[in-house]
C-alpha cells in the first residue's frame, strides 16, 4: 500500500528522533479533533517496534471526581487533568533506570481512565505522546515541553475540525444540538487556548480538509 508523501516525510523525521542515543519523546498537539491520535497511531505503526504511544488523555481526573468538583461539564479543560502526574510520567520515561514504565489509558466508552494499562518497555527508543496542552506556558503544563525532544502542532481548517468534533460527540451519545453546543462552547474555549501555543511548536503541520 502506498504511503502518503506527507506522512512519509513525518515518518522519516520521527525515525531520526528514534535513532538518537537514548530515548526520545515526540509530542503531538493541536485543538480537539485536529487528528492528534490518528497521526500518533500512524507513526507508531510505521515505526514498529521502535515506538510506543502514550497519550495525555490517560491523565483525565476520574469522572466521579469531576462531578464532585463541579467540572464535569468542562471535561477536557486544563484543570480537569492531573497535569503534574503527566509530567512525572514523562520524567520517568526519560530515566533509563526506570525499567518498564506503566502509563494510564483513557477509555472513552466508560469516560474514565484505567491505570497501568500501557507498558513502555525500556528498550523502546521513541515514545510518542499527544494531547491538547503540551505547549501551554503556565505551570505545571510548562514543564511538559522541557521533557519533549520535539512538539508538532496539527493545523486543520477550523470548519472541518468543528464538524469532526461534533461528529465525535454524537458518536458517543450526544444529540446534534448538545454536540454542537459542546464543540462551540467549552471545547472552543480550550481550542483558543491551544491555538495560542502553536508558535512554540518545532513543526506546524497544515492538514488537508479531506476525510
Amino acid at each position: 500500500m502506498a504511503v502518503d508523501p506527507a506522512l512519509a516525510q513525518l515518518l522519516r523525521r520521527a525515525a531520526a528522533l528514534a535513532g538518537r542515543p537514548g530515548r526520545a519523546i515526540l509530542g503531538i498537539t493541536g485543538p480537539p479533533a485536529a487528528g492528534k491520535s490518528t497521526l500518533a497511531h500512524h507513526l507508531v505503526a510505521g515505526l514498529a517496534p521502535h515506538a510506543t504511544y502514550v497519550p495525555l488523555d490517560g491523565f483525565h481526573l476520574a469522572h466521579q471526581l469531576l462531578v464532585e468538583l463541579g467540572r464535569v461539564a468542562r471535561k477536557g479543560a486544563p484543570d480537569t487533568f492531573d497535569a503534574a502526574g503527566y509530567v512525572a510520567l514523562l520524567r520517568r520515561l526519560r530515566d533509563p533506570r526506570e525499567g518498564v514504565v506503566y502509563a494510564p489509558k483513557f477509555v472513552r466508552e466508560i469516560e474514565d481512565s484505567i491505570a497501568n494499562a500501557i507498558p513502555v518497555q525500556p528498550d523502546v527508543p521513541l515514545v510518542i505522546t499527544e494531547g491538547n496542552y503540551l505547549l501551554v506556558p503556565s505551570r505545571p503544563w510548562a514543564d511538559v515541553a522541557r521533557l519533549l525532544d520535539e512538539v508538532w502542532y496539527l493545523d486543520l481548517p477550523e470548519e472541518v475540525r468543528l464538524q469532526r468534533l461534533i461528529g465525535r460527540h454524537m458518536a458517543f451519545g450526544r444529540d446534534a444540538t448538545e454536540a454542537r453546543s459542546r464543540a462551540t462552547g467549552p471545547d472552543q474555549q480550550n481550542a483558543v487556548l491551544i491555538d495560542a501555543t502553536r508558535e512554540h511548536a518545532d513543526l506546524v503541520i497544515p492538514l488537508p480538509p479531506g476525510p
